[in-house]
């Protein structure tokens, strides 16, 4: 005895007698086959508010089938697609063996519309995936939730806890960090284990006690060790393993106990390294943090104001790359004695790798302002010696007032960094300068506004693309296209506005992951055009870290990909370096999932941190575009030594470098000597609404 099925189909064709005969052939599989018939764009539109589990496309009015795809994209639809064609146009989407382009759990592309055995078999599998999926989808709720419950208590904990991924670190806790010396989980993250186990029989036997957890033994799970913690002291403890999960991605939790012996030596250790930076000297952010809560406190109660400086080093990214760790840690010692220095009745602070805060109480606007201009002024004019090399550095300077109706101190906090990103914006990613927040510019009333025309554009396809060329010099050729996306406002100004512009709205109205689907399908529409005349034509989107933390990704890539053509390579999407610094474990397992579906992957502004080539090395993308800041004065020998070296270090992780910004001659002739792969630049091609591939490429 079967169980109770039901099929809802929907077909888009014009023989609707071709749609009822399908139905009495599956009418043998389910026991009610609701079916849906159309052949033009509007019904499709109305027709998609019911649910649905298989769509047939065969002809339509006013639409293609890419055209469809792309509508049940935007829709956010996980609905299967089987495409149709008549004996004499179906090849066109055959292999050389004359089998479809395209079959998997999602799509088939195409099939004969005559053969009506393999349309139905077709049919009863993608309903049967669907089922899967959805069965699929609720397992992972129930277990997203689980482990979100876990977490939470793992964060709260006061043991020692922390997530393996076959033995280096991507996740600790507050008292795991502080138990080895850590100041934050930027610090501890990439680092193996074995690293915080002293003793060469130690680390031995541990790597055999982790192999045979690995293996699935479970016989032992504790191992008793000496510890050695960041600044070299020991002490004795002991681990337990225990197999969990992290974003859903299976990983090896570690609980570190220490031994009782050592408890207060360990306890009076921990008290004195808590509120000091183990580099500097200075305070590290967990006294920034209890400081500016006694501050915020104060200045609501009316006792004081207080004025926040959020300091951050703008070429690190180049010192790292030119002079090593080596260069990173006395560029950063010598900011923060600097700023020590400058600031003696304030409360200097590391906050992370390369950012600083600065607490300081009873000062005007204009006060405030003059001492960054000064601060910034002297840190330019630095010249640090780092082995018998010079190097300088600049830093942007975010600020922002604390007063009686000021709010809470996390958002305060924040609104420093959104100074630095305004600093950003302005400058090109130069940076070296400073800017007070005001909150009169980020009103609510404007906001909304802005908000309202980004869901206006959405709906009503009012954003514009443009489309620059990349050239790639390992193939001499120029039918790579990057994708620019822009706001055109109906004011009297017509004005256009970047993301730079708009996206901070954009986050705060959760609207990033639908502006990222809107470019995706209609860069992918456009594509498909070009790609008919130009087979080899392919894209570079930039997506935001909305998308990068979306599970359905992977899928909505699959089926774009396959609805221009199926050809690996055909899209490309890359991230923002600091966004899959911020998800990274995140990050690795989507660009798995991507890679997996035919999609390369691409980091841009990359080399503005400390770590770029470790981050790289852990998401493994295809393609890395460089920050603006290695491309400007790269006519200065230490400037151009630091760009090879970043690109030698890349290049040896088997990752391509796209070297953007090229917009003068001086610029191009360098270009060619660095090792990048890709070049790019308003020298070499500016943006165009079209996609424009050149003639003999």
């Amino acid at each position: 005895m079967r169980t109770q099925s039901v099929l809802n189909l929907l077909v888009i064709d014009a023989d609707q007698l071709y749609a009822e005969r399908l139905v009495d052939l599956l009418d043998s599989y389910y026991d009610s086959i609701n079916l849906g018939f159309l052949d033009d764009k509007e019904e499709l539109l109305k027709s998609l508010r019911q649910p649905w589990d298989v769509l047939v496309f065969g002809q339509a009015y006013d639409m293609s089938f890419t055209d469809m795809v792309g509508i049940v994209q935007e829709q956010s639809i996980d609905l299967p697609m089987i495409c149709l064609m008549s004996a004499e146009t179906a090849p066109t989407a055959h292999n050389e063996d004359g089998l479809p382009s395209v079959m998997n759990g999602t799509m088939v592309k195409a099939l004969r519309a005559d053969q009506e055995t393999a349309v139905v078999m077709a049919i009863c599998l993608q309903h049967d995936n669907l089922r899967s999926r959805r069965q699929l989808k609720a397992l992972h709720h129930v277990l997203s939730e689980a482990e979100q419950r876990a977490n939470i208590l793992i964060k709260n904990s006061k043991s020692a806890v922390a997530y393996l991924d076959q033995g280096i670190h991507i996740f600790a806790n507050d008292p795991y960090l502080q138990l080895f010396g850590f100041e934050s989980m930027n610090d501890i993250i990439g680092v193996p284990v074995i690293d915080l186990i002293a003793g060469g029989d130690n680390v031995k036997a541990f790597k055999q006690f982790l192999r045979q957890f690995d293996k699935g033994s479970r016989e032992e799970v504790e191992f008793k060790f000496e510890s050695l913690r960041k600044d070299g002291s020991t002490f004795e403890a002991k681990l337990q393993l225990a197999a969990a999960t992290l974003d859903s991605e299976p990983v090896t939790q570690i609980i570190i106990q220490q031994n009782n012996s050592n408890s207060a030596e360990v306890a009076k250790r921990l008290a004195e390294a808590e509120r000091k930076d183990s580099l500097t000297g200075i305070n590290n952010r967990h006294g920034f943090e209890e400081q500016l809560m006694m501050v915020h406190q104060q200045a609501i109660d009316g006792v004081l104001t207080a004025g926040l400086m959020y300091v951050r080093l703008d070429n690190i990214g180049k010192i790292r790359s030119s002079l090593g760790l080596q260069g990173v840690d006395t560029t950063v010692k010598q900011v923060a004695y600097t700023l020590d220095e400058l600031v003696p009745e304030g409360y200097v602070s590391r906050f992370s790798d390369t950012a600083f805060t600065i607490l300081v109480e009873n000062q005007t606007a204009a006060e405030l302002e003059q001492l960054a201009e000064h601060i910034g002024s002297r840190i330019s004019e630095m010249l640090i010696e780092v082995d018998k090399r010079t190097t300088s550095t600049t830093v942007s300077i975010g600020i922002v007032k604390i007063e009686k109706n000021t709010a809470e101190p996390k958002i305060v906090l924040e609104r420093a960094m959104d100074a630095i990103a305004q600093i950003m914006t302005e400058t090109s990613n130069k940076g070296g300068t400073y800017h007070l927040y005001d909150p009169s510019e980020h009103a609510n009333s404007d906001d909304h506004a802005l908000a309202e025309s980004l869901v206006d554009a959405i709906a009503n396809n009012r954003f514009e693309l443009s489309f620059q060329a990349i050239y790639d010099i390992n193939n001499d050729r120029s039918d790579f296209f990057e994708v620019y996306l822009r706001l055109p406002l109906a004011d009297a100004d017509n004005t256009v506005l970047t993301p730079q512009q708009f996206m901070a709205v954009a986050k705060a109205h959760q609207l990033l992951e639908k502006i990222d689907r809107w470019v995706l399908i209609n860069a992918c529409k456009k594509i498909n055009d070009v790609r008919k005349i130009h087979p080899e034509a392919r894209l570079l989107i930039q997506l935001t870290s909305a998308s990068l933390v979306d599970k359905k990704l992977p899928n909505v890539a699959s089926q774009l990909i396959n609805a221009v053509g199926g050809a690996a390579g055909a899209l490309t999407l890359q991230f923002n370096e600091q966004d899959i610094a911020d998800h990274l474990t995140v990050a690795k397992s989507q660009f798995e999932a991507l890679d997996q579906v035919g999609c390369q992957l691409g980091i841009t502004n990359f080399g503005s941190s400390t770590k770029s080539v470790e981050i790289a090395s852990v998401v493994q993308p295809d393609i890395v575009r460089l920050a603006r800041s290695y491309v400007q004065d790269i006519d200065s020998a230490d400037n151009l030594e630091a760009v090879k070296s970043l690109i030698v270090r890349t290049n040896a992780v088997k990752i391509d470098v796209l070297m953007p910004y090229i917009e003068e001659a001086a610029t191009m002739s360098v270009a060619w000597s660095v090792g990048a792969r890709y070049l790019q630049g308003y020298y070499l091609e500016e943006p165009s609404s079209t996609i424009k591939v050149a003639s003999g490429t």
